[in-house]
């Protein structure tokens, strides 16, 4: 399997409790990903991430073309999106829509994002990190040369707390802090 797959291409690679697990999203998928970007009452997603504008406003088919490679957890019995990660080839520490960022910090072109969601009512349930290192395990074995990161606003404390415990240090360099844009990178 070569990555990234073509659009709207989907393939179960593994499973998790009540989960399957999916490189690749269907028209399924991203009509579920467009619904919850666009529902603005799901304040921690529209506080945290720019998926409103990238995904509810935006083209999926836009986002795609940067090969981006999303990974689906989907509940067994109702097939509902439960988490998402997805990775991309970018330069460490460039900003993401959300903080309207245009400056690329570095270019180093092993450099890959990686991001992650998980929607209600699985959030808070503990689906995310063994979903997590699942894909990442998986990406890596696709791209062995390539050097993680992340980036979020530095007051979130749950997304910092699921990415301290898959590995992810803050990067002083290619954060500012005095935005609350915290860089974390994970070198393996």
């Amino acid at each position: 399997m070569e990555l990234p797959l073509p659009i709207y291409e989907s393939y179960k690679i593994g499973e998790q409790d009540d989960f399957n697990i999916v490189v690749g999203l269907d028209k399924n998928l991203v009509a579920q990903l467009e619904k919850y970007s666009l529902d603005e009452t799901d304040t921690e997603l529209q506080k945290n991430t720019g998926d409103l504008a990238r995904f509810g406003r935006g083209s999926y088919e836009d986002w795609y073309k940067k090969d981006r490679t999303p990974f689906a957890l989907m509940h067994k019995n109702t097939n509902a999106l439960a988490a998402l990660v997805w990775f991309g080839p970018k330069p460490l520490g460039k900003k993401s829509m959300k903080f309207e960022g245009t400056e690329e910090v570095k270019t180093e072109s092993n450099w890959h994002t990686i991001s992650f969601r998980s929607y209600p009512p699985f959030r808070g349930t503990g689906i995310m990190k063994n979903f997590s290192n699942f894909v990442l395990d998986f990406y890596k074995k696709e791209f062995p040369n390539v050097l993680f990161w992340t980036g979020t606003d530095s007051r979130n404390e749950p997304f910092k707390k699921l990415m301290f415990s898959l590995d992810f240090k803050p990067n002083e360099d290619a954060s500012d802090l005095n935005s609350n844009w915290l860089v974390m990178t994970k070198k393996v």
